[in-house]
């Protein structure tokens, strides 16, 4: 065996609690290098022979290098004490904080690792308000984005100067309006209903000079050209009303050029009052060639918050407290959520979490994220990475089925389970091109990517109008308004989506149910993976390559199953399961 692969960390994600009673732990191998892995534990004031505990791990995920396993315990006096036990071959080797042992008890060859518990890995004691608890609905959700300048315009008399003609014809712009409010969200919000959204996610709704508003000028008022806070709370309220939860856009990294304290830096510069609630490095303040105090990117109109500054701190809170107590708004997406100090998160969290504790909060970061996903700060990030590999793997062709399954499986070992369970996971955006363009406009293919992520682990988001066949390029292509002529949608497409998201609240194995990889092989354009849970199990095969393929899955525990669209019954008898699915397309087999 190679030791040289064997990893793991205590109070990490590779050990963690997943509830107030439950911990898991994980360990990595190198890849198909272990015929057994156990879990050798007890509590770590009587861990003795007599006492200690044995559970088989099992390998619950692996990438092109690593094989990961997993077990779940109950330590009955919430203390843990632990190593692991490899078996491979002939060979056994135990591993604890102190390294590696052949021997665990005493033998000839002189004192085991496990005579005693210095050296153990240890969980010292699991503490209920340590533990990470996402909100128990987000698993439930189906979110919809929705960039309130181009969903539908409600009330005409507050367009800005102007204005667009709404349709699909002209061509959105960095800088144009088409006079989106939000009582043209409250008249659309049966249709979301019709769908089967049950969560909206909304781009900035702040007063804003631009049209995507993440130039904030006042983050306590809407802004004039969607309405006003008590039309935002008219449209909270119409939303709670039908089962629809509100997710507001946070963009506390960086105001915008008009915010008021900024423009009294520009007007008094050293003298003004306001100095210190951004990031200045010289006066006078300049914005060009580049700006000379920190930025979003080197965006001079969106100068960079100091919200490490009391006063910054203070407004800031008052403004998470606000939306969510007082506006009764369900959660945060922060924006740029990475640049922002550590400390002012856990704030944050905290003012949040006291006005509901239900209200999710869901960071930015297109990277790794366990330092703001361990219960202090983030109950989840947006999940590019999956994003990413469902796109490449489904739209582009870019990588194959092994590739696609050793992505996935880095991230179920990136963050604890109750993260995965609550992680946004998108397939495009007002930052991305849509999916149907990403797809090169071929309706299979994103039906297959929609297909996965519907039927995947973790929140869906749907991206505004991707239901009815819209597309468009990178920002602003991807920022049309919503076509809600009937005859220019495609409604075979609505059908597919309103299906798929109906399968998936109907039956919580689609939701939060395990999740195991049947067929990904290397070289192979179609993936099978298992959902399942107490009450139901499915087997989903996805093929996206450009032919008829003839899939023979093995390992499948027996059983009858159907089509959950043919209503075709299958048979998998003595662990195999053999289906034709013709190209880019999918079988979504349901147990019977």
């Amino acid at each position: 065996m190679l030791l040289e692969a064997i990893y793991h960390q205590s109070k990490s994600h590779y050990a963690y609690a997943y509830n107030p009673t439950t911990l898991h732990i994980r360990v990595r191998t190198k890849r198909n290098d272990m015929d057994n892995v156990y879990l050798i534990h007890g509590d770590k004031y009587k861990f003795q022979p007599d006492y200690i505990n044995t559970t088989k791990m099992k390998k619950f995920a692996s990438d092109t290098l690593f094989d990961y396993y997993h077990a779940e315990v109950k330590p009955p006096y919430r203390r843990f004490a632990y190593c692991f036990r490899f078996e491979s071959g002939d060979e056994v080797m135990h591993y604890n904080e102190v390294g590696f042992q052949e021997e665990g008890f005493d033998s000839k060859e002189g004192i085991g690792m496990l005579d005693s518990p210095s050296g153990m890995f240890e969980f010292p004691f699991l503490n209920p308000i340590d533990v990470n608890t996402p909100p128990e609905w987000v698993k439930d959700a189906i979110f919809y984005q929705i960039f309130p300048e181009r969903f539908g315009n409600g009330d005409p008399s507050l367009n800005p100067t102007n204005v667009e003609p709404w349709s699909e014809d002209v061509d959105p712009t960095p800088q144009n309006f088409f006079g989106g409010d939000l009582q043209g969200v409250i008249d659309h919000l049966d249709y979301l209903v019709e769908l089967g959204i049950n969560a909206i996610y909304f781009t900035p709704i702040f007063e804003a000079t631009t049209n995507h508003k993440y130039d904030t000028i006042d983050y306590l008022k809407v802004d004039p050209h969607f309405g006003d806070n008590a039309l935002a709370k008219k449209m909270v309220d119409e939303a709670h009303k039908r089962g629809i939860k509100i997710m507001l856009d946070a963009v506390f990294n960086h105001s915008g050029f008009f915010f008021p304290p900024f423009q009294d830096v520009l007007k008094h510069g050293e003298k003004s009052k306001y100095t210190d609630w951004f990031h200045l490095r010289e006066f006078p303040v300049k914005t060009e060639p580049v700006p000379n105090y920190d930025a979003f990117a080197f965006v001079s109109h969106m100068p960079k918050l100091n919200t490490e500054h009391p006063e910054v701190k203070a407004y800031l809170l008052e403004v998470a407290r606000y939306w969510i107590e007082d506006i009764g708004a369900d959660g945060w997406r922060l924006d740029v959520a990475n640049e922002v100090d550590h400390q002012f998160w856990r704030e944050f969290r905290q003012v949040v979490k006291k006005a509901n504790p239900e209200a999710y909060i869901l960071g930015e970061v297109w990277h790794n994220s366990m330092p703001w996903l361990q219960g202090d700060q983030f109950d989840a990030v947006m999940n590019y990475p999956v994003t990413n590999s469902i796109l490449e793997f489904f739209c582009k062709g870019s990588i194959d089925a092994q590739q696609f399954m050793g992505r996935l499986d880095q991230m179920q070992i990136a963050y604890p389970k109750q993260v995965n369970e609550v992680a946004f996971n998108l397939l495009d955006s007002h930052d991305t091109p849509r999916l149907l363009t990403i797809a090169g406009n071929d309706k299979n293919r994103m039906k297959l990517a929609a297909t996965f992520q519907l039927t995947y682990m973790g929140s869906p988001c749907i991206y505004y109008g991707d239901e009815i066949g819209m597309d468009g390029g990178q920002d602003p292509g991807c920022r049309k308004p919503m076509v809600w002529e009937e005859n220019k949608q495609d409604k075979d497409l609505f059908t597919f989506y309103q299906q798929l998201i109906s399968l998936r609240k109907e039956h919580r194995a689609l939701r939060d149910g395990s999740f195991q990889f049947l067929s990904a092989e290397t070289g192979q354009r179609y993936v099978a993976y298992e959902r399942s849970d107490d009450k139901d199990r499915f087997l989903i095969i996805l093929n996206s390559d450009e032919k008829e393929q003839v899939i023979t899955l093995t390992g499948v525990k027996d059983g009858a199953f159907r089509d959950v669209v043919a209503n075709e019954r299958y048979q998998v008898s003595g662990g195999t399961l053999e289906v034709n699915v013709p190209a880019l397309s999918s079988l979504i087999l349901k147990d019977q």
